[in-house]
């Protein structure tokens, strides 16, 4: 069998979740919550742990592009699998850039505990119109996730602007995935339906 989509599936499957829960273990027992002055090595740890389900996600992706365009065979049930394939991708995507923006706005969690953090990456509504909001609102996770939902889902940013570079690229990129997830789908349900 050539090197393809189904040479990479047993170490896409297996050996990405056994590399993230690694780091995950370790990093949720020394560091269960993000606290002000946590140890440096959590930071790190964080970041690659993000960066490692962002490498599996765009792999998982690229996989599946090449496995539809390259017409492989889905077993019995091609609807299903494609399907849960993409959804798999698409939430991982709103997750992983949830963690992406959250761990990186303002330098961090950590940083944005300070009231002297640096200036924000993300403009959200409550800042722009303080009236709405409690004195002294901070976003949280949540908040995060917000931005990366309805970024993914409406390719695009809606009340949260990015203000950095750094935050476009990753929005863009983001929208990117979502993007090629759902063209991907709609194409091969397309093909089924011709």
């Amino acid at each position: 069998m050539p090197f393809g989509w189904r040479s990479l599936w047993p170490i896409e499957r297996w050996l990405t979740p056994i590399l993230e829960m690694a780091l995950l273990v370790p990093l949720s027992l020394r560091a269960p919550r993000r606290y002000r002055n946590e140890p440096k090595w959590a930071r790190i740890a964080a970041v690659a742990l993000i960066a490692l389900v962002s490498l599996s996600n765009v792999i998982s992706l690229g996989l599946l592009v090449n496995g539809v365009l390259g017409g492989m065979d889905l077993g019995r049930h091609p609807g299903s699998l494609l399907f849960f394939s993409a959804i798999n991708i698409g939430l991982t995507n709103v997750l992983v850039f949830a963690l992406w923006y959250w761990e990186l706005d303002c330098g961090g969690p950590d940083e944005r505990s300070s009231p002297q953090h640096r200036e924000p990456d993300f403009l959200f509504p409550q800042m722009q119109t303080p009236t709405c909001a409690p004195q002294g609102w901070r976003p949280h996770f949540v908040d995060y996730l917000y931005v990366s939902f309805t970024n993914a889902i409406a390719v695009s940013p809606t009340d949260t602007m990015p203000l950095t570079r750094w935050a476009k690229l990753l929005m863009l990129v983001q929208s990117l995935i979502s993007l090629l997830t759902v063209a991907l789908v709609a194409a091969r349900v397309g093909n089924v339906l011709s």
